[in-house]
């Protein structure tokens, strides 16, 4: 959906308490206690939620578990308790704003080194909007790469990262600059992502992985946000398609395909892709085939919104794209539902503002899907497309402390998703 631009944001972040694992080690226990708990194994609600957190590691669960004498007891009240959210299509490194112009003037000025230090903000906020875990499936400079080495070494708070750095794709694609002249901004190669011919796009994904990327983007089709290309149209052929997958499963990583367009969704799905994303204008037979082979479907409504509500802002050749894949997205997305397409919630957040993640579970919910699946394709799903279930993803005796609560009862009011009271990653809390 993005580009991948550079834009400023106000730097402004919700109140917060941050705890360290320091300052947790004078109560190496911590005990959370609410009204009701979701169960993203069953997609049930319990009541009389209670966790119990030592080291970072959920140890015990339920209201029958013993509460170790010198626990610190977190009593959050007529509250949801649930497994932290994952969002499994994120750019944190840059913002997207209602001014096409100045984005594009602000991503040529802006030093990577600056950038980065937005791109700590946007992860702060998402965070505390209750997202534990992000799969960033896009950025330049390297900047998500170092973004996701400075959280997990506690420098800068932040959920835990998944990174593709460079997505990959065609020269002229979606993954390619826009056609300024190259005097003026140097032509892409394999190392930044664009590539022609499948030996070049087997070298963009060892390039990607030697840097570090834990998961590979790839554009089969086209993009909303670029100028020059069809947003519906193949732009990387079957043998192109079929290298990129074959060679990131190779080195063991998980493949995003960039899928607008139908029969590019089809050739990326021969190819033995993992997940498709966005998936605009997908027809019932090839979700159909999703649904056979287990590809995921990301479908990034709230891009989808927001770019539709912003069309008259863009230039006219993004703005009859904004408009074509907004219309379709919804409806799509309703038969994927049906067919029972299997779901990871993605928000493409960047394209949209950081940090209203989880508006995404209001219009899945808005478009069939039922409260308890879409909090199970925000949780365990999400978790499962990104190989992380031994880790996060539930509520279980021995995963991480990835743990959030929402007011009152999340199965009646899917809207409380957007109002987190408290936030845990990894047994250190961040919102409370």
């Amino acid at each position: 959906m993005t580009n991948f631009i550079r834009t400023p944001a106000l730097l402004v972040g919700a109140a917060t308490l941050i705890v360290s694992h320091a300052q947790l080690a004078a109560a190496d226990t911590v005990v959370l206690k609410a009204t009701h708990l979701f169960d993203s194994v069953s997609g049930k609600l319990a009541d009389h939620g209670l966790v119990v957190v030592t080291d970072g590691v959920i140890t015990a669960m339920g209201s029958e578990a013993k509460i170790p004498d010198k626990a610190r007891v977190i009593d959050l009240g007529d509250a949801t308790l649930l497994p932290g959210l994952i969002d499994a299509h994120v750019h944190m490194s840059s913002e997207s704003s209602a001014n096409w112009y100045k984005d594009q003037y602000e991503a040529l000025k802006r030093f990577p080194a600056e950038q980065a230090l937005y791109g700590a903000h946007y992860a702060k906020i998402t965070l505390e909007a209750g997202i534990t875990t992000v799969r960033d499936v896009g950025s330049g400079d390297y900047i998500s790469l170092g973004l996701r080495n400075a959280i997990a070494a506690g420098v800068i708070p932040g959920p835990r990262m998944l990174i593709a750095n460079n997505a990959i794709g065609a020269t002229g694609g979606h993954a390619d600059s826009d056609p300024v002249p190259p005097q003026t901004i140097a032509p892409l190669g394999p190392l930044q992502g664009t590539c022609n011919g499948a030996d070049e796009c087997r070298a963009a994904v060892r390039y990607q992985i030697k840097y570090g990327a834990n998961v590979i983007k790839f554009m089969p089709s086209g993009g909303v946000l670029s100028i020059a290309d069809s947003v519906d149209e193949p732009e990387l052929t079957q043998d192109e398609m079929n290298a990129i997958v074959s060679e990131a499963h190779m080195w063991k990583r998980k493949v995003a395909a960039h899928c607008h367009g139908d029969k590019a969704a089809k050739m990326a799905i021969q190819a033995g892709v993992d997940s498709i994303e966005h998936g605009s204008f997908l027809k019932d037979d090839t979700l159909m085939e999703m649904k056979a082979h287990h590809v995921y479907l990301v479908p990034t409504l709230s891009a989808g919104e927001w770019v539709g509500s912003k069309a008259d802002q863009y230039p006219p050749e993004i703005a009859v794209k904004a408009r074509a894949a907004s219309a379709a997205m919804s409806a799509m997305f309703q038969h994927a539902v049906k067919i029972g397409v299997p779901i990871a919630m993605g928000t493409d957040a960047a394209v949209e503002p950081h940090g209203r993640n989880a508006h995404e579970f209001v219009l899945m919910a808005k478009n069939g899907m039922t409260n308890a699946q879409s909090l199970m394709a925000g949780t365990a799903n999400g978790a499962d497309l990104l190989g992380i279930s031994a880790e996060t993803g539930t509520l279980q005796v021995g995963k991480s402390a990835d743990i959030i609560a929402v007011p009152g009862d999340a199965l009646q009011d899917i809207t409380a998703l957007e109002h987190p009271l408290f936030v845990m990653k990894q047994g250190t809390i961040y919102r409370q």
